[in-house]
């Protein structure tokens, strides 16, 4: 199977196309730039779900469901935010269909125009705050902290499986508070739990940083963003929290009596990631074998297969490898007893290889006499004969010992890949032949980070908050003085 799979080093590109093709985590539809999410894909997606959404009711969060369609006044009434996305919007013009009278089949019915235009949901903000309006009248009715889980269309020309496509599934959180202070450390506390997140169930580590302006979200006061580094040396943004300022309270209206009995303006905040992060996942860890899946979010953390030469030998290990589940069960860990007798074990162990389950246990006649499994491991590859006393104890270890090394892995070459640069050929090559993200001087202007763009296809991907860039310097290209080191990075 692994013969399938386009070698990295010859074509990155095609390397991930065919890993979520044939990992069966998607697929292409009859729809031009939407995909199709396979079972198996699904259940990822689900696994990284759950355990976002605990995140966030454990963080006083609740959930919503806001609608698809928002008329198109709604986007009118915040001027960056629908610039922002107006060259991505769906439009809905009509209602109805009917048969067309000249025999061309079905065609949009012409007397049934909307009076009114309907956006196919690029994001929420307006449809929720034209909402929060009606919702919040005092202080008391502050915080509202809603999450919604849901698709949205944004109409993008080029697309890629996961990474970027017309229509994707995400979270959106929307949050209203009384103060900015309470805004903004709502904001900051989100990217927290993305980080949080992406680092623990993901096992991928992420810089934390605030975008610059030209970067920031449509209508945001300022965009906070993770950022991960993939196999390739180009950055991935794996999450957004924004810090909305009052600009969509003023913009529908949504004020409140304070406890001094005067109104004011409601302070905002927005969040999200999408099925973005699962090509993350596939890029940031796989191989040229197949999928490499951290175990607390893969969609099967255990497969057994059995070895065995008639049915006298496939009993005895039915036997056994039901008490093994039962134990895997107990403690919490999905475990697949693959005994269909469709597929030789070798062929099996290359499926599972290509799926990236993390564990995989194999049990022939003679396992069974001396009482011991084989286990192999998706990561490392490596295999080992462990005693069947204990088994299940071990396994747990072992999930446990692979999602920190996938994790340390991935940060130590991160970490090679943060590079300082401190003159405009040093950055060129550093891109062209390191990659990764390169630490610069920058002058703060829009000017020259859009010359930088153009010239290099490098993006700052972010200023990080941990203060570890603040010294002062020159920008890298423009001379003029700095008084922090950015993060620029080629990205997706």
């Amino acid at each position: 199977m692994s013969k399938e799979i386009t070698p990295r080093q010859q074509d990155y590109s095609q390397w991930y196309n065919d890993l979520v093709l044939k990992g069966g985590l998607a697929d292409y539809s009859a729809v031009r730039g939407c995909m199709v999410i396979k079972p198996y894909g699904f259940t990822l997606w689900e696994n990284m779900r759950d355990a976002l959404d605990k995140m966030f009711k454990d963080t006083g969060h609740v959930n919503a469901y806001f609608p698809l369609f928002i008329p198109k006044s709604f986007l009118s009434k915040e001027a960056a935010h629908v610039e922002g996305f107006a060259k991505e919007c769906a439009v809905v013009t009509h209602y109805r269909l009917m048969n067309d009278p000249n025999g061309g089949g079905v065609v949009v019915d012409p007397e049934a125009r909307l009076e009114e235009e309907l956006i196919v949901r690029p994001t929420s903000e307006t449809i929720i705050w034209n909402t929060y309006k009606d919702w919040i009248q005092s202080y008391r009715d502050l915080p509202i902290l809603v999450n919604q889980w849901a698709n949205v269309v944004r109409w993008e020309m080029r697309t890629r499986l996961f990474l970027r496509t017309a229509e994707f599934l995400w979270q959106e959180g929307h949050t209203a508070h009384t103060t900015q202070e309470e805004a903004v450390e709502e904001t900051v506390k989100m990217l927290n739990v993305y980080a949080q997140f992406a680092e623990e169930f993901m096992a991928m580590p992420v810089i934390k940083g605030v975008k610059t302006e030209s970067e920031r979200f449509a209508g945001a006061v300022d965009t906070y963003c993770i950022e991960a580094l993939m196999q390739d040396g180009k950055a991935l943004q794996a999450g957004t929290s924004h810090f909305l300022g009052q600009n969509f309270a003023k913009a529908f209206e949504v004020r409140f009596l304070n406890k001094e009995n005067q109104l004011e303006y409601v302070w905002a905040t927005s969040w999200g990631v999408s099925t973005r992060l699962v090509g993350a996942l596939v890029m940031a860890h796989s191989d040229d074998q197949g999928l490499i899946l951290p175990p607390k979010i893969a969609p099967l953390q255990v497969v057994i297969v059995p070895i065995y030469k008639g049915q006298e030998q496939k009993e005895q290990i039915d036997t056994k490898v039901n008490e093994i589940m039962k134990e895997l069960k107990a403690l919490g860990i999905s475990v697949k007893y693959d005994d269909n007798d469709n597929a030789r074990p070798g062929w099996k162990f290359a499926e599972y290889e290509m799926k990236g389950v993390p564990v995989r246990l194999a049990l022939g006649a003679r396992d069974l006499q001396n009482n011991v499994v084989e286990v192999a491991r998706r990561d490392t590859k490596e295999k080992t004969s462990v005693s069947l006393e204990g088994i299940a104890a071990y396994v747990q270890q072992l999930l446990q010992d692979i999602q920190t090394a996938m994790f340390e892995k991935a940060r130590a070459y991160r970490d090679e890949h943060i590079t300082n640069a401190d003159s405009w050929g040093e950055f060129v090559k550093i891109l062209d032949e390191k990659g990764g993200f390169v630490f610069a001087h920058w002058d703060g202007t829009a000017e020259t980070e859009a010359e930088i763009k153009e010239k290099t296809k490098a993006t700052v991907r972010c200023i990080p908050i941990d203060g570890s860039g603040v010294e002062e310097g020159a920008c890298i290209l423009s001379g003029k003085p700095s008084k922090q080191r950015v993060l620029f990075a080629r990205a997706y």
